[in-house]
């Protein structure tokens, strides 16, 4: 694992953040990322650029391949996160997949769904960083991982931007928000012409499984055959404990798509 010096991560973010203005909590972020950076095992620390800021972000590489995910992670977390996160940038190596994890913006330990509302808009250069990145490292397939309130930071993104080229989009725990807090912004899933993957536990919170259909409806008028939406029996929201089952389900069906 290469190695940056605490020292300069700091540096980074007094240098890149000087005069620009954000609603996300960088400090809190700062803190999050001190605390893990010295603690990767797996993969190689990288610090992108957002325009004007510079954010954790970790990559794995496996041997020879050509194709990577991009990872986002739940609310409040961070690129190298226990649950969910971690197991798939490390363990979707095995399956060919070159990964790249990045921090997306947070706000405080307490902040709800219609909090993270106001601040969609701060992750759209996260997310081209993260795919710019992934392509200068050679990666000629690029699909999009995403978990929880990174699910709707990534939908963001796709309502915005499009999905011109990206392979594919997977969503764990979809349409996950808070008590009497309804989603306000719906996922473009009808227009997306990649395949989707839609997957979650049978222990969920209640709107992601109750809200499945609805989705499953729009991702089938999309019309590509490859998309799949899958309930993994026992899981909870954060699949913990449960990181194998979720890397093998994803990892096989990124590999019946045949992506080179």
């Amino acid at each position: 694992m290469h190695s940056i010096p605490v020292s300069l991560i700091i540096a980074a973010w007094l240098i890149l953040s000087n005069g620009v203005v954000y609603s996300a909590n960088l400090e809190r972020e700062k803190r999050m990322a001190l605390e893990i950076v010295d603690s990767i095992l797996d993969g190689e620390v990288e610090m992108l650029k957002d325009g004007g800021h510079a954010f954790l972000s970790i990559y794995t590489e496996a041997e020879q391949a050509t194709r990577g995910v991009l990872i986002i992670h739940g609310r409040g977390f961070h690129p190298d996160w226990v649950d969910t996160v971690q197991p798939l940038r490390v363990g979707l190596v095995d399956y060919g997949w070159n990964t790249l994890s990045i921090q997306m913006p947070v706000l405080a330990r307490d902040a709800k769904y219609y909090d993270y509302l106001p601040i969609m808009d701060e992750a759209i250069p996260r997310i081209e960083a993260g795919l710019a990145f992934l392509r200068d490292q050679g990666n000629k397939q690029i699909a999009i991982i995403a978990h929880s309130c990174g699910v709707h930071m990534s939908m963001h993104y796709l309502k915005k931007i499009g999905d011109e080229g990206l392979s594919a989009y997977v969503g764990i725990g979809m349409s996950a928000t808070d008590y009497r807090q309804p989603m306000r912004e719906p996922f473009p899933l009808n227009s997306l012409g990649m395949p989707v993957f839609d997957i979650y536990g049978s222990d969920d919170y209640p709107a992601v499984g109750r809200l499945a259909p609805g989705r499953w409806q729009q991702i089938h008028q999309a019309g590509n055959p490859l998309s799949r939406q899958s309930v993994v029996d026992g899981a909870d929201h954060y699949f913990t404990d449960r990181g194998d089952e979720i890397v093998e389900a994803i990892g096989e069906w990124l590999g019946s798509l045949n992506i080179r």
